[in-house]
C-alpha cells in the first residue's frame, strides 16, 4: 500500500487474480491517466512506457482488466470502444454526436442501479448505463455561427 493506504496497481492486480506484468502495470496506468481511450491511443501510451507491445497483447490485457473490474468498457453505437479508469461508481456517459468527445456525467437520480425498470422481469438489477447523446459546446458553437 502507497503512504495514504491506497493500494498500488500491482496490489490491485494481485487482488483481482491477476499476474502483476509491465504491460499491465503500464497499461493501467495509460487508462487511469487518460479520459476514455481507444485500444490504439492506449497501446501508444503503454509504448510510451514500456517499449513494445503488441495490439493483440493490449486487446488481451483489455479484456482481462474489464472482467476483473479495473477498468471499464464503454461502447457508444456507431464508434469503437473506450476504455476509463473510473471503475464502481455506475456512473453514465455524454456523447458529441458531432465529434464524438465522451464527457463522464455523475448518476442521474439516487443510487447504484440509478434507475428503476418499469419492468425488471425477475432480474436482479445492479447497473444502469447511461448514454445521453448531443452536441458538445466546440460543435454547438459551430453549428451556431
Amino acid at each position: 500500500m502507497t503512504a495514504s493506504g491506497t493500494p498500488t496497481i500491482a496490489e490491485e492486480l494481485r487482488g483481482a487474480g491477476l499476474r502483476v506484468t509491465a504491460a499491465r502495470v503500464a497499461l493501467l496506468e495509460t487508462v487511469r491517466d487518460g479520459d476514455h481511450l481507444g485500444v490504439e491511443a492506449i497501446a501508444s501510451g503503454v509504448r510510451d512506457r514500456v517499449g513494445h507491445i503488441s495490439l493483440q497483447a493490449v486487446y488481451e490485457a483489455l479484456h482481462a482488466l474489464d472482467a476483473a473490474g479495473l477498468v471499464r468498457r464503454l461502447e457508444p453505437p456507431g464508434s469503437p470502444a473506450l476504455y476509463e479508469g473510473r471503475v464502481g461508481d455506475n456512473h453514465h456517459h455524454l456523447v458529441c454526436r458531432s465529434c464524438g468527445a465522451v464527457a463522464d456525467v455523475d448518476c442521474a437520480v439516487g443510487h447504484a442501479p440509478c434507475l428503476t425498470a418499469s419492468d425488471d422481469h425477475g432480474f436482479s438489477i445492479d447497473e444502469a448505463e447511461v448514454i445521453y447523446w448531443g452536441l458538445c459546446p466546440g460543435c454547438s458553437n459551430t453549428r451556431s455561427s
